[in-house]
């Protein structure tokens, strides 16, 4: 059933509207000012409600107007958006990935991660940053083409999910210009001088890392704890403290945040998932960035 109102109508009501003057509006439509004036009256009428009243030599929005009005722009400026949208979907197919990233994951990290399908002919790729279990949620119902993650989806008969192990890489400890002396004077102990910044508890790492401070016999000098991994590698890199870090990123970690490897943190290596919804064909792209022979 379509509406009781001609969307032509309205067309001419948000032209007023948005010229301020039947008179103004009919010379920007190329059209007389009779004819616009019953139009906006038909559209009145078909509402039951007056949208438009004198205002000095123009007119100006009742309540009901200025409703009508909202409505319009939203309309029209999508309309406006039309003929791109036709033109760029016409002329260049794209192919669309969605991918969910868990807020824990190294971010230089994910663009190692995303390299299989990077160069992929018209890739339209939509990066979605959030908590895991929130990710997971989407992704089964299929909002999302793949998750990746430091851990595996968790058990759970409803959750129709694979995770698809990808690597891992060992940490390192890494310092700021200003910290790195002291970090390597005595390393591991160092850490229970020179400031530390590790993940929450909310990363799957870092029980790993607690697992080998208790090993070292090391206290650390807590002084940050951060659930973006992003934001841990940024106040590092800052100065306030020494951090932890997937050798993986090394390079583009020294090279960008200028900060210096302090020693290996033996025993602990970080892991990457791909978790995709179950399906009898997965998406082309989550195809390649899985591990030969899933």
């Amino acid at each position: 059933m379509g509406p009781d109102f001609s969307y032509r109508h309205l067309y001419y009501f948000w032209v007023v509207a948005k010229e301020g003057g039947v008179a103004r509006a009919a010379e920007r439509l190329g059209m007389a000012v009779q004819t616009v004036s019953t139009q906006v009256r038909e559209l009145e009428r078909s509402l039951g409600y007056a949208l438009l009243k004198p205002s000095g030599r123009g007119v100006a929005l009742t309540d009901a107007g200025l409703a009508a009005m909202r409505q319009a722009e939203q309309i029209f400026q999508l309309g406006e958006q039309l003929p791109a949208a036709v033109r760029d979907a016409a002329g260049a197919p794209t192919v669309r990935l969605v991918v969910g990233i868990s807020d824990q994951l190294p971010k230089l990290a994910v663009r190692s991660l995303m390299q299989p399908v990077m160069q992929a002919p018209q890739l339209k790729l939509l990066c979605l940053v959030d908590e895991f279990e929130d990710l997971l949620g989407d992704l089964a119902l299929h909002r999302l083409d793949v998750v990746l993650a430091d851990r595996p989806a968790p058990p759970n008969p409803s959750l129709k999910v694979h995770s698809h192990p990808l690597t891992s890489s060992p940490l390192a400890w890494y310092a700021p210009p200003a910290l790195y002396s002291a970090a390597r004077r005595g390393f591991p102990q160092s850490l229970a001088k020179v400031p530390v910044l590790l993940p929450t508890t909310h990363a799957a790492v870092r029980a790993r890392l607690d697992q080998w401070f208790e090993r070292m016999a090391v206290r650390p000098n807590l002084t940050g704890e951060f659930e973006d991994s992003a934001l841990l590698k940024t106040f590092g890199a800052a100065g306030m403290g020494v951090f932890p870090m997937a050798g993986l990123v090394h390079d583009e970690l020294t090279a960008h945040y200028g900060v210096r490897r302090v020693g290996a943190c033996e025993g602990v290596d970080e892991h990457f998932f791909a978790i995709a919804a179950h399906r009898k064909v997965l998406h082309p792209l989550v195809e390649k960035l899985l591990p030969s022979g899933r």
